[in-house]
């Protein structure tokens, strides 16, 4: 998966930059432009990222900000006596949140520490209860509940996150010049786990790729769960996800859709404010 498969190169057009245009560059609007401010199209962007995902991810832990961060979580978690004061401290929160693909959620503290102390093995717990099918694993993973600090105080642990933290941080900066990468090369990752079409909408990510690479409006999230589950299925079968064939292309589509959009409105397509409004706990 770490390049373009040749025989997608009509389609997607040559990795270079300086190849003819690609079929799906020409549908999208990018034909003849480079399509991010890095001067590369979409599908040459994600390229670089993945041959360079080593070296950068390297060089943004090396950063000032990101090791003043790591540093302070570490010494917050190591000083922490309780779960409740480990979950108090915000910078904490913050680096555990954003290594564990939560950063959307730090604004909302509250939630996020009593998600953080539900009881998994409970089916009325919090993390069984939230449609975002991101917390249930993480609340797994730490098992506050359970085992207190003795998990995320291991050291391993500790380097785990902190390696995680510096390439969540790493992925965020890639849309800046591309937008959607990040979620591009999160959902290239995940695709082959995805089992389920309320898989994908319980997954921010994952929701906003396929809506964007099938191009379903944003507003589908405020329609009855039916009608959401509809729209993908009639257009997707999910087993094709299975391929990673299938899924390179998925995921050059929705990164050429996102940037077109992106071009024509100024602004990246974001589903996730829309999804926290018309969805919250399953009662």
């Amino acid at each position: 998966m770490g390049t373009t498969l040749s025989y997608l190169t009509s389609l997607y057009g040559t990795s270079g930059g300086t190849g003819s245009d690609s079929l799906l560059a020409t549908l999208y609007g990018f034909a003849g432009q480079a399509g991010t401010s890095s001067g590369q199209n979409p599908v040459t962007a994600l390229t670089s990222a993945e041959q360079d995902q080593t070296k950068d991810i390297k060089a943004t832990a090396a950063e000032s900000a990101v090791k003043r961060a790591v540093d302070a979580f570490t010494a917050g978690v190591n000083k922490a006596k309780t779960v409740q004061q480990l979950l108090a401290n915000p910078v904490v929160m913050a680096v555990l949140l954003t290594a564990n693909g939560l950063a959307d959620q730090i604004p909302y503290t509250a939630l996020a520490q009593k998600t953080l102390q539900s009881n998994v093995n409970d089916p009325k717990s919090l993390a069984n209860k939230l449609t975002d099918t991101r917390w249930k694993p993480v609340v797994q993973t730490y098992d506050f509940a359970n085992k207190g600090l003795s998990v995320i105080q291991n050291t391993k642990v500790l380097s785990t996150i902190a390696n995680a933290y510096a390439e969540v941080t790493w992925r965020q900066s890639l849309d800046a010049t591309t937008p959607g990468l990040s979620n591009a090369l999160t959902f290239r990752g995940e695709a082959s786990t995805i089992t389920s079409v309320d898989q994908i909408l319980g997954d921010p990510v994952m929701r906003t790729v396929v809506t964007t690479a099938l191009g379903i409006p944003l507003q589908i999230a405020f329609q009855p769960l039916e009608a959401q589950e509809k729209a993908i299925s009639t257009q997707l079968d999910i087993t094709k996800f299975k391929d990673p064939k299938y899924v390179e292309s998925f995921v050059q589509r929705y990164l050429l859709a996102a940037n077109s959009s992106a071009a024509s409105t100024g602004t990246t397509p974001d589903i996730n404010t829309l999804v926290a409004q018309s969805q919250g706990l399953i009662v």
